[in-house]
């Protein structure tokens, strides 16, 4: 099988390198795609391999391709590598809210996933972590509302945002990737900011997470916010479910879960945290406890690297999913 990975020296590139090989993915030939290769090389099973330019890589007739260089490119490009015969599985906002176009959490609803279906997208980073826990809980109890508060870390804006924090750190000047320092900082502002005053990063959250859970009228708010942590994104949810719930059921509920781990021990002061989550594909939930300012509404903490499941381990997991439904030859 010829992969192609389009964005390939990125962060998120090089988490799925790193992927395709921990999980040892069937690759007969590597294809990393940039749009201008510049002699660039990336690791993969313990050899060099060029960057290669777009057409070159359309011709060697990848089956998988594997995207995360941005919505624009996406937009341009996925079609291309579609026609040659690819399955595409993008990691950028180009595709999400595409109706005809899958927004898939294996676990959650990979069941949809077809023979036509060539183009895939990957959801964004905070959606992920955020219905992998309200998924059981929806099937269990329902859903009526959720407020979700996200502290999200520099690694999520790409490279540049992890050069902005460390440069900071260093006392050196650096590009941007935010509009504020961010060392020592918290800022409320994640994307642009809209008409109604919502940055596009909230609206992402709300649309998507309706959208995989198939639940198109679930009343769901968001603020994003970054934080100065390199990697790992964190996000306090409260959650008003439509039945009465047991505490000890809903942790029971979510450990019984595949892909999430429940660290919920406040006499051992035992929660996620980022640096925890950090090089791990899980999603980690804790601080669960009954809000009692309303009925049937449960808080919660949820924490995720987002470069693995947020972003190439949850890639990686639709590409085998294909696979073992022979959808991916």
């Amino acid at each position: 099988m010829n992969v192609a990975v389009v964005g390939a020296t990125g962060l998120v590139g090089q988490r799925m390198l790193e992927l395709l090989e921990e999980r040892n993915f069937p690759v007969d030939a590597l294809l990393p795609v940039g749009r201008e290769p510049g002699g660039r090389k990336v690791s993969f099973r313990g050899k060099e391999h060029p960057v290669l330019p777009v057409a070159e890589a359309l011709n060697r007739k990848p089956a998988l391709a594997l995207f995360s260089a941005g919505a624009a490119a996406s937009l341009d490009l996925a079609p291309r590598f579609a026609e040659a015969g690819a399955v595409v599985i993008d990691n950028s906002s180009a595709w999400r809210m595409d109706p005809g176009k899958p927004l898939i959490v294996p676990e959650i609803n990979g069941d949809i996933l077809g023979p036509d279906d060539r183009i895939i997208a990957n959801p964004n980073c905070s959606t992920i972590q955020l219905v992998m826990v309200l998924n059981p809980l929806r099937r269990r109890y329902g859903l009526r509302r959720v407020v979700v508060s996200t502290y999200q870390s520099v690694s999520g804006a790409g490279q540049k945002g992890v050069d902005q924090l460390t440069l900071e750190r260093q006392g050196k000047p650096s590009v941007k990737s935010c509009h504020q320092p961010v060392d020592a900082n918290v800022i409320p502002h994640i994307d642009v900011f809209l008409e109604d005053g919502y940055t596009r990063e909230e609206v992402k959250m709300m649309n998507e997470s309706r959208k995989i859970l198939r639940s198109p009228d679930l009343l769901l708010t968001a603020t994003c916010v970054r934080v100065p942590v390199f990697v790992g994104h964190s996000e306090a949810a409260n959650v008003e479910l439509e039945k009465e719930f047991n505490l000890e059921e809903v942790q029971a509920l979510l450990r019984a879960t595949p892909g999430v781990i429940v660290r919920d021990d406040p006499a051992e002061l035992i929660y996620p945290t980022p640096l925890q989550a950090a090089g791990r594909d899980a999603v980690y939930v804790g601080r669960l406890r009954r809000d009692p300012s309303h009925p049937h509404t449960l808080n919660c903490w949820i924490v995720s690297d987002n470069l693995r499941k947020g972003a190439a381990t949850n890639a990686l997991q639709i590409a085998e999913l294909l696979r073992q439904k022979n959808l991916l030859a």
